[in-house]
């Protein structure tokens, strides 16, 4: 990812949408991330780019794949993000790391967190390019009080605000695009799911 020399406040929000590149296509295949019997078709995915604010503070530019008829939208929430500071580890279309902000991926909805849980065998919200997962490990998947990420344990007791963490700024640019929480969930809460159903 490239770092912006200038000041962060000397630097403007940049974004753009485009068609999903050969490049990134193929790399989606090959982890599996796309691959035959998705529910969205490649053609209907567009890759788009954002300026965002790093944990250091600085200015990077980072890129998911999305629907695209939530491409554009996603725009007005990133550049929202980026107007009010809200820090982001890492933005890129494969997250190879699982802690990064990523949005499509062509699997099923993860089952709760809860010991026992049986698989969901139903498409997620990110096999449609329809949801963005933000900071994974500062805002966890929980239920029954745990999380399968022991790194994220920290980050359990919403009560306070640690740097990355969803904050209720953050759930009002989601919402302004009419995009749902999985922090707002019963039982069971995906602080770092945002959804265009809501689920």
């Amino acid at each position: 990812m490239r770092i912006l020399a200038l000041p962060l406040a000397l630097v403007a929000f940049h974004g753009s949408v485009q068609p999903v590149p050969a490049p990134v296509r193929a790399q989606l295949v090959h982890v599996r991330q796309y691959h035959r019997g998705c529910p969205v078709a490649m053609s209907r995915l567009r890759l788009l780019s954002v300026t965002y604010v790093d944990f250091r503070g600085r200015a990077q530019t980072g890129r998911l794949v999305v629907n695209a008829s939530a491409a554009w939208p996603l725009y007005r929430v990133f550049r929202r993000l980026y107007r009010i500071g809200f820090r982001i580890r890492r933005i890129q279309p494969i997250a190879p790391t699982g802690d990064d902000t990523a949005a499509f991926d062509c699997r099923d909805a993860a089952p709760s967190p809860c010991p026992g849980t049986p698989p969901t065998h139903s498409w997620s919200m990110h096999a449609f390019g329809l949801a963005v997962d933000v900071n994974p490990s500062e805002n966890p998947y929980t239920g029954c009080g745990v999380t399968r990420d022991p790194a994220a344990r920290r980050y359990l007791d919403r009560s306070r605000t640690l740097r990355g963490m969803v904050t209720r700024r953050v759930v009002a640019a989601f919402a302004s695009i009419g995009w749902g929480w999985g922090g707002s969930w019963a039982g069971t809460q995906d602080y770092m799911h945002f959804s265009a159903n809501g689920h």
